[in-house]
């Protein structure tokens, strides 16, 4: 047992090691990439495909999430008379963490399953070797280029998934359960701030940057035939997944604190 628990802990380092320098190189080739105008034509190309493609399913998403909070919470808040407030607990709900979180898990399984198996086949097929053998970085040819297009759209993608879960948590309240929309629209506004909706964009590019460059990784570094990539596949989302809860997690704590920073009087009151 102790055997088999060592050589689980060397290959663990192992691996957290060669995805380390994964990273490093992932993020100097995409920095690299935003100064180079050369390398704009593979960004628009995976921006299109990873963002343009993906607008119909995230909104979708975000429509249905605020639709469930209005049929969910409404029963407690009228309960209580306080119906007209159902549109700031839909919206911040929305706003700060549900859109953003359940977008990036969308895009983690849309994108970042395409992503793992578009490179995990390269690599089975050797094509990233060839690439290599051409003298091209194959980070700085494949993985900036997919990297960029995630980090830049997917706080687009957020914002549209916002967008959409306002209106459908508006249209059952108003439609379905009849709130007043002034009043609804009124605290809705009152309680819902500026901050809350940059720190869900905010969190895109985090979201984004990790569902890019665990998929690509796991692409680059997946087994041969079939069963490795689709292997790959389902170890890039399982990943990417609990990578987005974590840094969920964080950036609501550093958030947080921020705010309390700033604004200390608003906490006090």
């Amino acid at each position: 047992m102790i055997e088999t628990i060592g050589a689980k802990s060397i290959e663990m380092s192992f691996d957290l090691g060669r995805f380390g320098r994964f990273l490093w190189k992932s993020l100097l080739a995409s920095l690299r990439s935003c100064i180079n105008p050369r390398t704009y034509p593979l960004v628009w190309d995976q921006m299109h495909i990873i963002g343009v493609r993906s607008v119909p399913v995230v909104m979708i998403t975000g429509a249905f999430v605020g639709m469930i909070l209005a049929v969910e919470a409404y029963d407690q808040l009228a309960g209580m008379g306080l119906e007209e407030h159902l549109g700031v607990l839909i919206n911040i709900s929305v706003v700060k963490e549900l859109g953003p979180v359940l977008a990036a898990v969308m895009l983690a399984g849309r994108v970042g399953g395409a992503l793992t198996a578009e490179l995990g086949t390269m690599n089975v097929t050797e094509q990233i070797d060839a690439v290599k053998s051409m003298g091209t970085d194959p980070i700085r040819y494949l993985v900036a280029p997919r990297v960029l297009g995630c980090v830049l759209l997917t706080p687009f993608l957020i914002i549209y998934a916002d967008l959409m879960g306002v209106v459908g948590g508006a249209f059952v309240s108003l439609e379905e359960f009849g709130i007043n929309s002034s009043g609804y629209w009124s605290f809705s506004a009152s309680g819902v701030e500026f901050w809350d909706v940059s720190i869900g964009v905010i969190k895109g590019f985090f979201f984004g940057g990790a569902i890019a460059i665990i998929s690509c990784y796991k692409g680059f570094t997946c087994r041969e035939g079939a069963e490795g990539v689709g292997r790959a596949c389902t170890e890039a989302f399982v990943a990417s997944f609990i990578s987005i809860l974590a840094l969920n997690f964080a950036l609501a704590i550093i958030s947080k604190a921020i705010y309390n920073t700033l604004w200390p009087i608003k906490i006090m009151l």
